[in-house]
């Protein structure tokens, strides 16, 4: 008889789980306590999968030998309280999937820069020959290419609430970008949890893996002096280091491994900002690792055209130029947007608080942004936090109203900027939306 497989969650990881059980002989039952969508109950149904929608029911769990999570479900909800209780495992996908694959596995996590720099690895892996897949949580699931596809390297996008249910779980090349306050609510407002979510990247790891991280991250280092972690370490910095990795010296970022060097200069580039010379370093590191060609890395740097969502010029309309950066889902992430700008900003943030401190953003505000839209169901600690910094904070309640207000608001030589600094629940799907929205309303100004 097959071994009873339920699974929790019926988005992008829940349906990837259940075809990969079911590919691999087990019974899966998939449960979703609000509606899936179109496409995911057609591809239950073309595996044949059991499921169930708007409620969890009370017999779930009976004969279940293992439960796999999805990351949007916290361990404190109802549903995995009573599974635990019931003294059934409960794992996350990606603890699920690793079990079926020998595959080398490159895997990207921190608070920013999680699916440029992952993406950016998937496309120096296909520029080097490599047969590799990108997955995670940034398009397809992990589970769900791994039924499907038989690749030997993966770039893997990890969120920490993807980390929070591994068990044996191990990447080949595990980084660690950066660490700063996020997804707080899910952490009992303790930032203690949160960094241990994201160190369980390395807890498994063996010193035949490599860690790299970010020595300029002060959290980070801080925790580097307190662990013990057995890979090899390969830390990368704006400063000169000692040790190997990556740094930079003479305008030059130089990546230094045992196996080889490599140098390009900071102009050339295609990622723009100083976030992303650190996500195009520890890059860079990784290729080197995974003995890609010299030139094929520096090539990769330099022609990588970026991803949507994030930093995305849009159009220049009367010298005005729009620019979507809707993956901004926390502050620090636009910390890093309003510091690459180098024009007067128009700035549209807002949407689902976090427990966010706007005060770190309060010095770039007062030297860039001439003015703020704030697009949210509630928009009271945005404004009041920034209506004593600048001139004008409008308030508005759609898309295309704090387009519109932008437009206005906005002179020719400036940028008009969407990067939230918060979710997207409260007037989108999801930021996705939230980003094609935008420029839907600003192709039809």
């Amino acid at each position: 008889m097959s071994r009873r497989i339920i699974i929790l969650g019926g988005g992008e990881s829940g349906t990837g789980a259940a075809v990969l059980a079911k590919k691999k002989g087990f019974a899966p039952f998939l449960s979703d306590a609000g509606e899936l969508k179109p496409a995911f109950r057609e591809l239950l149904s073309q595996y044949a999968i059991e499921w169930e929608e708007g409620k969890h029911g009370r017999k779930l769990f009976d004969g279940a030998d293992e439960v796999i999570k999805s990351p949007g479900i916290p361990d404190s909800a109802p549903v995995v309280r009573r599974a635990k209780e019931k003294g059934i495992p409960v794992i996350s996908e990606v603890e699920f999937a690793s079990r079926f694959t020998s595959a080398t596995k490159v895997c990207v996590t921190g608070s920013n820069g999680k699916t440029t720099t992952s993406s950016l690895i998937y496309h120096m892996m296909k520029k080097g020959g490599l047969n590799a897949g990108l997955a995670g949580n940034v398009g397809t699931s992990f589970a769900r290419m791994v039924a499907e596809h038989d690749y030997d390297y993966y770039s893997l996008e990890l969120s920490s609430f993807q980390l929070e249910g591994i068990v044996s779980f191990k990447p080949e090349v595990a980084i660690l970008l950066n660490i700063t306050a996020d997804h707080l609510d899910r952490y009992n407002n303790d930032i203690r949890n949160y960094i241990n979510a994201k160190f369980r990247i390395a807890e498994n790891m063996g010193k035949e893996d490599a860690f790299i991280w970010c020595s300029d991250d002060l959290t980070i280092a801080g925790e580097m002096a307190k662990r013990d972690i057995s890979a090899s370490l390969f830390s990368f910095s704006l400063e000169p280091v000692a040790q190997q990795g990556a740094y930079i010296e003479n305008n030059k970022i130089i990546i230094a491994t045992q196996t080889n060097k490599t140098d390009m200069t900071l102009d050339e580039l295609s990622l723009k900002g100083r976030h992303n010379v650190y996500n195009s370093m520890a890059a860079g590191i990784a290729g080197q690792l995974l003995r890609i060609r010299k030139e094929v890395i520096r090539e990769s740097l330099s022609d990588f055209q970026g991803i949507e969502h994030r930093l995305e010029p849009v159009l220049k309309i009367h010298g005005i130029e729009f620019i979507n950066d809707s993956k901004a889902t926390n502050v620090n992430s636009s910390w890093y947007a309003l510091e690459s700008m180098n024009r007067k900003v128009v700035w549209i943030a807002g949407g689902i608080d976090k427990g966010n401190d706007y005060s770190e953003l309060t010095e770039l505000v007062r030297e860039k942004v001439r003015a703020i839209v704030c697009l949210g169901k509630d928009n009271t600690k945005l404004a009041e936090t920034f209506k004593g910094v600048v001139k004008t904070v409008v308030e508005t309640s759609s898309m295309q109203e704090a387009v519109r207000s932008a437009y206005y608001l906005a002179k020719n030589g400036d940028s008009v900027l969407l990067s939230p600094a918060c979710a997207s629940f409260d007037l989108f799907e999801n930021y996705e939306d939230r980003g094609r929205q935008f420029k839907s309303c600003v192709k039809n100004l």
